[in-house]
């Protein structure tokens, strides 16, 4: 499998990534595995060369963490292990945010589920409005400095958050994030207005999350038939992603098209697509099964041509956005 740099460092990390919201608990109706299973899915993934995990302390609760470091048991130097940090993890009032209290309590708890010394990746799992920028970006720098920590992101960030961000560290001489860890798919292309060519600019890794919406783009659900009524998409997590399904299901059917010609299924190809998008280093797989699994696997050899990429883009696109459209129309003349 290829390896991309994980933004402007020279951490090399798989294009595709093992997302593990389905370790542990049944979180959000999402999963239910349990250790064997687990253990199942993170050497799959190891033997077909995928070297990135991706976690989060709030994943049932820490319980994703725990087996995660289980099932690494004796493989750990050779994976790369990203986690977050920010949810709520109890009622008491400092166990959320971004915090230094709740940063360097927090991380000390996931490298002991994890069994770890040092975790790769530690990123903000989503924007703390209350705490002083600096004061979450210190703590930070702190875990970096001290080896407790390697390299550090940002999830669910918007554009003018990011870029605080990053100017706050490179004014106090801090270590900066290194990736934006995004909604992105053909179903929400939000990110392409300001955080792709923010990304792009500052030499930030992206690393979408949902890349098959919460299975909208799978090819599973059809325009001509219902759901069944056990679907996920239609559950917590389905229904947390608002969804145009006249636009999703003719996404869908180009997807189905172009997957017949490349002998892969609907969603590997709308991984490919994601593959093939500037500023993408890793798209995070959220699996609950090994044929899911093998399915999304093969989305690493797809190479979609410009003709099938243009298909893609056109089928869902959406109204470019002010000041977007303004920019774009002055910018021709440069």
């Amino acid at each position: 499998m290829e390896t991309r740099f994980l933004g402007n460092t020279g951490l090399r990390v798989s294009t595709l990534c093992l997302g593990t919201m389905t370790f542990g608990k049944s979180q959000f109706g999402l999963g239910d595995l349990d250790l064997p299973a687990v253990k199942e899915m993170v050497f799959a993934s190891l033997d077909a060369g995928i070297n990135f995990i991706d976690t989060a302390d709030m994943y049932s609760f820490g319980e994703s963490e725990d087996l995660l470091g289980q099932a690494l048991q004796g493989v750990r130097k050779d994976v790369v292990v990203a986690t977050k940090v920010r949810s709520r993890m109890s009622d008491k009032p400092n166990d959320v945010g971004a915090s230094r209290h709740h940063i360097l309590d927090s991380v000390d708890a996931s490298l002991r589920r994890l069994r770890t010394d040092h975790i790769d990746l530690y990123q903000i799992h989503v924007w703390d409005p209350v705490t002083p920028l600096e004061e979450t970006l210190r703590a930070l720098d702190d875990l970096v400095r001290w080896g407790k920590v390697r390299y550090i992101g940002a999830s669910n960030f918007a554009a003018w958050q990011l870029m605080k961000a990053l100017w706050v560290s490179d004014k106090n001489g801090w270590v900066g994030f290194a990736s934006l860890q995004p909604l992105y798919n053909l179903a929400f292309r939000d990110l392409e207005t300001e955080l792709v060519p923010l990304c792009l600019d500052q030499k930030l890794a992206i690393l979408p999350w949902s890349p098959l919406a919460s299975g909208y783009l799978s090819g599973k659900y059809d325009r001509n038939r219902p759901r069944p009524a056990s679907a996920r998409i239609d559950g917590p997590m389905g229904q947390f992603l608002p969804a145009d399904w006249d636009r999703i299901y003719n996404i869908v059917d180009v997807l189905k098209e172009i997957a017949s010609g490349h002998g892969v299924t609907p969603g590997a190809v709308a991984l490919a697509w994601l593959l093939h998008k500037p500023g993408v280093t890793s798209v995070i797989l959220g699996v609950r099964t090994m044929e899911q699994l093998r399915q999304n696997l093969a989305a690493a050899d797809v190479k979609l041509s410009a003709e099938e990429m243009a298909r893609l883009d056109a089928v869902s696109a959406t109204p470019v956005p002010y000041p977007q459209w303004m920019i774009q129309r002055y910018g021709t003349d440069r």
